[in-house]
């Protein structure tokens, strides 16, 4: 069932999406987890607080300000009888008090010694005492750490003072509630975590092993977490097994016919060779070149899906190697880089395979090249710039399929078969990374070759 809402309502609701909720499944469940339990906890406790809490916290104070009313209107009444009051409520309630006359009122009320009023424990008897004695001035402290309190009233006959435990006033249960939907809160928010954390951490290795398989990184990979997380991991395992599968016997195949091929080729050409020399003869033996340099291609091509495996690759050392393979020509090339993280982890021949292929043409078809290494904590980028003729922007993407030439400035006597491109493409592909070919600073064709780290 899908709520349809108005078209500013569903923009508001999609930002409010992207700013608020988290990207990761961990986070995003455990807010869906953390959010209802705080509502039921602060639920929880207010409920008590206005319920059992507030009903005990009244009792008790109302139970204290009668006795402390009975004690002031015996000893008003009858002021011979103070000693044995204050015996009595000492004995039986825990409650002392005096009265004090004259001029001491003074030292009693301004005594600091009492600290400040703290209203959820005084609260309530305050409310009681004014209750009591609409009349009278009454304050309340507490002392000694908060457990004792101190009842001040005063009245004509002077000012007593009461002095008994907090606890007598206070339901501490409210604390001990707290601390237990505290602690239950945490104890169910551990172990949430904890259960949570194998889940996605499942589905992370899931995806990281996905990641190593589209960069030609065969990592070891046994499902675990949920069922439905293991019933992931079995696919990807069964269609990666079926994927390798494919692209072992589609190699082997076309390595085979291209094997195949080569031996009536190198028939022909002996029996050519041993006829007389003329013009007919010349261009056949031409065009057998031409189909053994298709097939030499072919089997390069092919050889970029092979077994190689995965090395530490140094793309400074290597490209380096690269461009001095090339310092004899007549063409200028200069190098630069930013001398930061150079290493990744690939296949190295087929890596090198693709940047030759790159810096081949650039050398094939300019005269000037510049080839640059730059690399951040994401990702590394090789830029090759010529100022050769270029590529048409409507043919930069169709000169990455397989044996694709363009007739205007690729020939045979400069270009190849049309398979240089395509395998420098299936080779970084292949390592997780894009080629793009754009407009040269130089006037002629740029390539970017970005490979994450």
């Amino acid at each position: 069932m899908h709520i349809t809402f108005p078209d500013k309502m569903e923009k508001v609701l999609k930002y409010l999406k992207l700013k608020l909720l988290p990207n990761t499944l961990f986070f995003r469940t455990m807010l869906l987890i953390f959010i209802p339990l705080i509502l039921v906890q602060a639920v929880s406790v207010i409920a008590f607080f206005n319920g059992n809490w507030e009903k005990v916290g009244k009792r008790l104070s109302n139970n204290l300000s009668s006795n402390i009313a009975t004690a002031i209107e015996v000893v008003s009444n009858a002021p011979d009888r103070l000693t044995e009051m204050q015996e009595l409520y000492e004995k039986n309630y825990g409650l002392s008090f005096e009265l004090i006359t004259g001029e001491a009122q003074l030292a009693v009320k301004t005594n600091t010694h009492y600290g400040k009023d703290y209203k959820i424990v005084t609260g309530f008897l305050e409310q009681s005492l004014h209750q009591k004695f609409p009349d009278a001035i009454t304050s309340v402290y507490l002392e000694n750490g908060r457990d004792n309190i101190i009842v001040l009233v005063e009245t004509s006959q002077g000012l007593y003072r009461f002095k008994t435990l907090t606890k007598n006033i206070f339901s501490t249960s409210i604390f001990g509630f707290v601390a237990w939907m505290v602690g239950t809160s945490l104890l169910l928010f551990l172990v949430a975590t904890l259960f949570l954390r194998i889940q996605v951490r499942s589905i992370a290795t899931l995806a990281q092993v996905a990641e190593d398989f589209g960069k030609g990184i065969n990592t070891p990979f046994k499902p675990y977490g949920s069922s439905e997380v293991r019933k992931a991991g079995i696919a990807f395992i069964k269609m990666k097994e079926r994927i390798q599968k494919q692209i072992s016997e589609r190699t082997q195949m076309l390595a085979g016919v291209s094997h195949d091929l080569r031996t009536p080729l190198t028939r022909m050409k002996l029996q050519l060779a041993m006829l007389p020399d003329n013009p007919d003869n010349k261009e056949f033996i031409d065009d057998i070149g031409e189909m053994e340099k298709m097939l030499d291609g072919y089997l390069a091509f092919v050889s970029g899906e092979g077994g190689e495996k995965n090395t530490f690759v140094d793309m400074n050392e290597l490209i380096l190697s690269i461009i001095n393979k090339f310092r004899n020509t007549k063409a200028m090339i200069r190098y630069s880089t930013n001398d930061q993280v150079s290493a990744i982890q690939g296949r190295e021949q087929a890596l090198k395979r693709a940047v030759t292929n790159i810096i081949s043409n650039a050398f094939n078809y300019g005269k000037t090249i510049a080839v640059a290494l730059e690399s951040n904590n994401n990702k590394l980028e090789i830029t090759v710039d010529d100022d050769g003729p270029g590529i048409p922007a409507d043919k930069r993407e169709e000169v990455f399929k397989a044996f694709y030439r363009i007739d205007e400035s690729r020939n045979k006597e400069t270009g190849g078969v049309g398979l240089g491109l395509s395998i420098a493409r299936d080779i970084i592909t292949s390592h997780g990374g894009k080629i793009e070919l754009t407009d040269s600073a130089l006037g002629g064709l740029r390539v970017l070759i970005s490979i994450p780290l």
